[in-house]
């Protein structure tokens, strides 16, 4: 089968990573991952950006099939439960507002710039080299700082279950995924019962994590 130019999206994922390695500004690209499946799943009402354009799933393919990383076993059940999907997403959202407060408190000069990546929430780590000084305002670093912390954050949980269960697990529950999910089936909110298209466009079936 003849590859299109969708399928190298992995590599602009790899790439952010490692371009947040040594500038820490390039972590605001990162936005499009966040607004282009919103914006998709609005206009198409249904999840063609995690069926097609998602690097990062497309990553986990890669490391998790070609590369044989994953156990490809089952995804557990709780992982697939919306009690977790929904409580998964509701504490991203949560982080992500506690870190637009941190920029906030930074851009009104109440926090000074803090040179750091938080991992899984928890851990800071220094990232003072990515830092090399900036005519913006500090608030603009800060953003990248913790938008890049969010972003390696979950592709460290996407790589754990890639290598535990099956290569695309982290699509079951991933925020993105469950918010586009949400949007698609607000279209079909008037029907009495699912339809077939319903599932296929909105992934309300199954979600493939082994591709």
């Amino acid at each position: 089968m003849k590859q299109k130019w969708y399928d190298y999206l992995w590599v602009f994922s790899a790439v952010y990573l490692i371009m947040g390695f040594f500038n820490i500004l390039f972590a605001w690209l990162g936005l499009l991952c966040f607004f282009i499946p919103l914006i998709l799943s609005m206009a198409g009402g249904d999840k063609v950006y995690c069926n097609r354009y998602c690097g990062r799933g497309q990553l986990f393919s890669l490391l998790g099939g070609r590369f044989g990383l994953s156990r490809r076993r089952d995804v557990p059940a709780f992982l697939r439960s919306r009690w977790f999907r929904y409580g998964f997403l509701a504490f991203f959202m949560t982080m992500f507002g506690l870190m637009l407060l941190n920029t906030y408190f930074v851009f009104s000069g109440a926090r000074s710039l803090r040179q750091v990546v938080t991992l899984l929430w928890s851990w800071n780590l220094p990232w003072h080299w990515a830092y090399h000084g900036s005519a913006l305002s500090p608030w603009v670093s800060q953003f990248a700082f913790g938008f890049y912390s969010i972003m390696l954050t979950s592709t460290v949980l996407g790589l754990l279950t890639m290598v535990l269960f099956k290569p695309r697990s982290w699509c079951v529950y991933c925020p993105m995924g469950t918010m586009t999910q949400l949007i698609c089936q607000a279209k079909y909110r008037g029907a009495s019962t699912p339809h077939p298209e319903e599932e296929d466009a909105c992934g309300l079936a199954s979600c493939n994590p082994s591709q």
